[in-house]
């Protein structure tokens, strides 16, 4: 089967590639073209299997290079969007050209080349603080960040395609992804990256919040899963531990694995406006395992190990001394 992955350079998107990779499917990877030539993490993976993969540099927000990139593929994994909630404060307009038009150019094409299956990726951000937990995929949503509400608008508008024009459409949901390759704008590699660096003050914004945390490999296996299963076509459908940390519990978490005597500073500006600081995620996975064959095979502590072992051996591609949006 030939498959298509957006946004393949990406943290989640090349585990992805290499997850398909490895279970034998026939891999185009849609990258982001920049006159560097770059392909993202995908140019860190050995070259035996950089070789087996077809790269299309294009443009997400561009239909006529989706369209073109979408030809031949049977089943396409769109992962490509603008994802840093910091930097949606700062141009939401880009949020909304990429993360909703560049979903609907991902739909517009797979709708001409009747393609067997569209997972379009969505995000936990989307259902806001949550109203009760275990959060369901019924769970109303909130768009407290430009970001969630560019993913809202992406998500309906799969929703739509599949009432209106019957597209084989699933939209997958994964609650805070964490692992290698995952960038210093997210909580995780800020805490490590800087302990790593040597800093006994950890910079962080709030403390409170809760996640549930998926590690990438299992995120990744979760996308396989619910491709792979008979049942999920027109479903919403989310990807979680159903278990869930504090920050301040997180960090502590990692700073006890590296280094006992460092301590956390609460930075004014890593703080996100008090009525879009989504105060506590907390997903259920009853759905995922109902549909699909799919369990979480890592624990948090595992999971933090294997990525602080990771960020040790590729250190300098972070910028420990800045706040990283």
């Amino acid at each position: 089967m030939k498959v298509l992955i957006t946004g393949a350079e990406g943290f989640i998107g090349s585990h992805l590639t290499e997850t398909l990779l490895d279970k034998g499917y026939d891999i185009k990877a849609f990258t982001f073209y920049n006159s560097f030539n770059s392909w993202g993490w995908l140019d860190t993976l050995p070259k035996q299997k950089l070789n087996q993969i077809e790269i299309f540099a294009g443009d997400i927000r561009d239909p006529n290079g989706v369209y073109e990139a979408m030809k031949g593929v049977d089943r396409v994994y769109h992962l490509a969007a603008l994802i840093a909630i910091p930097f949606s404060y700062h141009s939401p307009d880009s949020y909304v050209d990429t993360n909703i038009k560049g979903t609907l150019n991902v739909l517009q094409a797979a709708r001409k080349h009747e393609t067997s299956k569209v997972l379009i990726t969505s995000t936990s951000e989307v259902y806001g603080s949550a109203l009760y937990v275990p959060i369901d995929e019924k769970h109303p949503y909130q768009g407290q960040s430009p970001y969630s509400a560019t993913k809202i608008g992406a998500d309906r508008l799969a929703e739509s395609f599949y009432r209106s024009f019957n597209m084989p459409v699933t939209i997958v949901r994964p609650f805070n992804t964490y692992g290698p390759r995952q960038s210093a704008r997210a909580v995780i590699p800020t805490i490590i990256s800087q302990l790593l660096a040597g800093k006994e003050e950890i910079k962080m914004g709030s403390l409170t919040p809760t996640r549930d945390f998926n590690y990438v490999k299992d995120t990744a296996n979760g996308f396989v899963a619910i491709a792979e299963s008979d049942k999920t076509t027109g479903e919403e459908i989310n990807i979680a531990t159903q278990q869930e940390i504090s920050i301040g519990e997180l960090a502590n978490e990692i700073i006890m694995q590296i280094n006992p005597k460092a301590r956390i500073i609460c930075e004014e500006e890593r703080l996100r406006p008090e009525k879009s600081e989504v105060n506590r995620l907390l997903g259920s996975n009853e759905k995922i395992k109902q549909l699909t064959d799919w369990t979480p095979n890592y624990t948090l502590k595992e999971g933090i190990k294997e990525t602080i072992e990771w960020i040790r051996q590729n250190l300098n591609s972070y910028k420990t001394d800045i706040y990283n949006i």
